[in-house]
C-alpha cells in the first residue's frame, strides 16, 4: 500500500476547474454577456470582498481535496483556471480561503483561451462552462467536460465519501461499439458485443482518468472492502451487452463499486439514489436529465445529440 501511496503522491491527480464551474457566477456572467466586459469587471471589483456561492463543481472538488493527509504530499491537486483578469483573482481566492479549500495556484488569462495551459499544468481532468476550452483540453490529452449550473434539489451530504459516476461508451470506453450500432443496427451491435464480451474495450476520453482515480480508490479502501472513493458506471447498456463492461473493467484493474445497466430508463433517478457527486456522459439528453439531481458534465463526442447511442435491447 505504501508503494501506491508514494506513486500517487509523486504524480497526483491534477484537476483544473474554471471559476464558473467552481462558483455560482451566473449573475455576473449575464452582465458580461448583456453589458460587456467593462460592466462585468466593475461588478466583480465592487464585489471583491463578497463571498461567491458554491457552483456545480464545488462539492466534488471539496471532497477530493479532503482526501489529502495533513503534512504529507497531496494525492489530489486542484488549480483554478480562469479567463478573468488577474485583478479579479482576488475575489476568487478570497472565497476559496473562506471555504477552506486548499487551492493555491492557477492561471488568469484576461479573456484568452485556457486550452494552452492544460498541458502546462499537467491536468488529468478539466471542468469548465466554456465548450471551446473543454474541447481544447481533450485535444491536449486531458479528460474534460462542460458543466452546467448546480442542481437546485441537491441534498446536504454529511458523509466523507466522494462518489463519481460515468457513462460507459465514448466516455470511459472508446466509441467502437457505438460505430457498430450506427453502421449496422441494433442486432449487429448485440451480436458484436456477445462475440467480444471478454475482449477488453479501448479507453475513451475518461479512460486514463478512471485508471488514476482507481489508484486513489485503492488507497482509501478499508478492511471491509469499502472505499471513501466510490466509482459507478451508469450506462444504457443492458444484458447481454453489459458483460463486456464488466470484463473490460476487470482487465483494466479498475473495478467499479456500482454498475447500473439502465436500458431505456432515465439515468437521473439512479444517480439520485446512489448519491453521486458528479456524473459524466457524452449525450446531452442524459446530462440534462441528470443535472436536476447531480452536477453533470457533458463530454463532447462525435454524436448527433438527437441520435440514440447504444440503445437497450428491448
Amino acid at each position: 500500500m505504501s508503494d501506491i501511496r508514494e506513486t500517487l503522491r509523486s504524480q497526483p491527480l491534477r484537476i483544473g476547474i474554471s471559476t464558473r464551474s467552481l462558483f455560482n457566477l451566473e449573475e455576473e456572467h449575464a452582465v458580461f454577456v448583456n453589458e460587456g466586459v467593462e460592466a462585468y469587471a466593475t461588478l466583480q471589483l465592487n464585489r471583491e470582498d463578497t463571498l461567491i456561492e458554491k457552483g456545480s463543481g464545488f462539492e466534488v472538488v471539496e471532497r477530493l481535496l479532503r482526501l489529502n493527509e495533513p503534512g504529507q504530499k497531496p494525492y489530489v491537486e486542484v488549480y483554478l483556471l480562469s479567463r478573468n483578469s488577474p485583478d479579479l483573482s482576488l475575489r476568487a481566492f478570497h472565497s476559496i480561503d473562506n471555504y477552506g479549500l486548499s487551492i493555491k495556484a492557477g492561471s488568469f488569462t484576461s479573456g484568452r483561451p485556457l486550452g494552452p495551459f492544460i498541458s502546462a499544468w499537467e491536468l488529468d481532468l478539466f471542468l469548465s462552462n466554456e465548450i471551446v476550452d473543454v474541447k481544447a483540453a481533450i485535444e491536449a490529452g486531458a479528460a474534460a467536460a462542460k458543466l452546467g449550473i448546480a442542481p437546485q434539489s441537491r441534498q446536504e451530504d454529511p458523509g466523507d465519501e466522494v462518489r463519481i459516476a460515468f457513462d460507459g461508451d465514448a466516455v470511459v470506453f472508446n466509441a467502437e461499439s457505438d460505430e457498430v450500432y450506427k453502421t449496422h443496427g441494433l442486432q449487429a451491435f448485440l451480436q458484436h458485443e456477445r462475440e467480444n464480451a471478454k475482449t477488453p474495450m479501448s479507453g475513451g476520453p475518461f479512460g486514463k482518468f478512471l485508471r488514476k482515480l482507481s489508484i486513489l480508490r485503492q488507497i482509501f479502501m478499508n478492511d471491509q472492502g469499502v472505499s471513501r472513493v466510490r466509482i459507478a458506471i451508469v450506462t444504457a447498456r443492458n444484458a447481454p451487452a453489459h458483460a463486456r463492461v464488466v470484463h473490460t473493467l476487470r482487465d483494466w484493474g479498475t473495478p467499479a463499486d456500482e454498475a447500473h445497466f439502465v436500458g431505456v430508463r432515465p439515468k437521473g433517478p439512479i444517480l439520485k439514489a446512489l448519491g453521486a457527486h458528479i456524473f459524466f456522459d457524452d449525450q446531452e439528453k442524459h446530462v440534462l436529465g441528470a443535472s436536476q439531481v447531480v452536477a453533470s458534465g457533458h463530454v463532447p463526442g462525435p454524436h448527433d445529440p438527437d441520435e440514440p447511442i447504444i440503445p437497450a435491447d428491448l
